[in-house]
């Protein structure tokens, strides 16, 4: 340090004082400490604590000192945790200033951390800086043409992304579930026998999309929802911040497999002729044709039970794989046991519908679920009480991890409630302005 007097330095974090030599900041652990060392001039201080006394060589920062007081224990002794009633966020944003990290917490302490931070809201929008809200950045009132532009995509992406941001946002959100709703009607009547009954096609027949299908009102209808589907996909990524995330995010993927179907249709129909043996079979596009089930989980941009419903599968898929390991290893050993109790033991009582373990874990999995189809059953008195032992057994595995599903469900419909609360005040201000 070549700036101050004396060997000692101070530091004064909210009233309590904390006294080092110089040589000790060279290399002190705390980032925002060390840069003391640094400072040529009085300015240089001052960009990294709040203020200084020159006489005493005290450096002032006008932070929480408890805080602190465990951050110096951290320093001591190597063990960081949070202080008894205080706010996680609140010391994990003094950890932030001092330059400390969450890796640095205890193990313990982590984990409150990231309950924490996932209990509050995360989504925050993106602030505009403070020049473009003074009306440019030198106070003329204008805004440049790149800002011009950047705020208008910003808008098209709101109206397109979140429906609650605005008018023009509820109302495209609107029109693209009737749109969805249309196409689903559509998709579901023409499995009917009367839909074909006039025409006296077969389902094969149905499959193909010749000139005449196109035409016919469904195919017309058809048409229309795949037009639209896809002009609002191309808009959604012009308007897109990031184009390589955007084309990554689940929905867009649901987008694209919503889609593309009627267009590989289209040009299969084109390129292999339409008596060929490949539209004859129709086999191949039925399967594309009935893809457009997807469409449905569009609605999840529009609902939030949707959205709450794919948000917590996504962080609780911890324990939608303990659950799946619980069912597997609860369906090997009950379905060896049935089956040697029921077919492989030489009792003259042999099941047929427990010939093979395969065969009996259908059994298994149907009993831990508590459905009971019926339509395979032992018949054997241990077969019996092992099948009461599968039954009580999956109902206790079952609800193992589901209060732990059961919570993120909750942290994650307040999270996203809050987000959609967040877009209907600004829709409010519109309404108002």
């Amino acid at each position: 340090m070549n700036f101050g007097r004396g060997p000692a330095v101070v530091l004064n974090v909210g009233g309590t004082r904390y006294s080092f030599s110089r040589e000790v900041l060279k290399d002190f652990p705390l980032r925002r400490v060390s840069r003391l060392h640094g400072c040529l001039s009085e300015q240089d201080v001052l960009e990294v604590c709040d203020d200084y006394d020159r006489e005493r060589n005290e450096y002032f920062f006008d932070r929480h000192s408890e805080a602190f007081g465990f951050i110096m224990l951290y320093v001591r002794h190597g063990h960081l945790r949070f202080v008894p009633h205080m706010c996680e966020l609140s010391f994990y944003n003094e950890m932030i200033y001092w330059g400390l990290e969450g890796s640095h917490l205890d193990y313990c302490c982590q984990r409150r951390l990231d309950d924490r931070m996932s209990e509050t809201c995360t989504y925050y929008a993106a602030e505009e800086p403070p020049g473009e809200a003074a009306g440019g950045p030198e106070g003329t009132g204008r805004r440049p043409p790149a800002a011009e532009g950047g705020k208008w995509l910003e808008r098209m992406r709101r109206t397109f992304e979140e429906p609650t941001s605005s008018v023009a946002a509820q109302v495209l959100a609107t029109v693209s579930i009737l749109f969805v709703i249309v196409s689903m009607v559509v998709l579901c009547a023409s499995t009917l026998p009367e839909w074909r009954a006039p025409e006296n096609r077969s389902v094969e027949e149905q499959s193909r999309y010749t000139a005449e299908s196109v035409r016919e009102p469904s195919g017309i209808i058809e048409a229309i929802c795949i037009g639209w589907f896809t002009a609002e996909c191309i808009v959604r990524f012009i308007v897109s911040k990031n184009k390589c995330e955007f084309v990554r995010r689940p929905l867009n993927i649901i987008d694209l497999l919503a889609i593309t179907p009627y267009y590989i249709s289209v040009l299969m129909t084109v390129f292999t002729g339409e008596n060929s043996q490949l539209q004859r079979a129709g086999v191949t596009l039925r399967v594309l044709r009935m893809m457009r089930i997807f469409w449905v989980i569009k609605l999840a941009r529009h609902f939030i039970g949707l959205q709450t419903l794919g948000l917590t599968l996504k962080r609780c898929y911890r324990e939608m794989v303990m659950l799946l390991v619980f069912i597997c290893v609860a369906m090997a050993i009950f379905s060896a046991l049935s089956q040697l109790l029921e077919n492989g033991l030489d009792l003259g009582t042999k099941n047929k519908d427990y010939a093979s373990i395969p065969a009996a874990c259908w059994w298994v999995i149907i009993s831990m679920t508590t459905v009971g189809y019926g339509d395979m059953c032992p018949i054997t008195v241990p077969g019996r009480i092992l099948g009461g032992i599968c039954v009580v057994s999956g109902i206790v595995l079952l609800a193992l991890p589901i209060t732990f599903i059961y919570h993120s469900f909750v942290q994650c419909y307040h999270e996203l409630k809050f987000r959609s609360a967040r877009y209907s005040r600004s829709l409010s201000a519109e309404f108002l302005n």
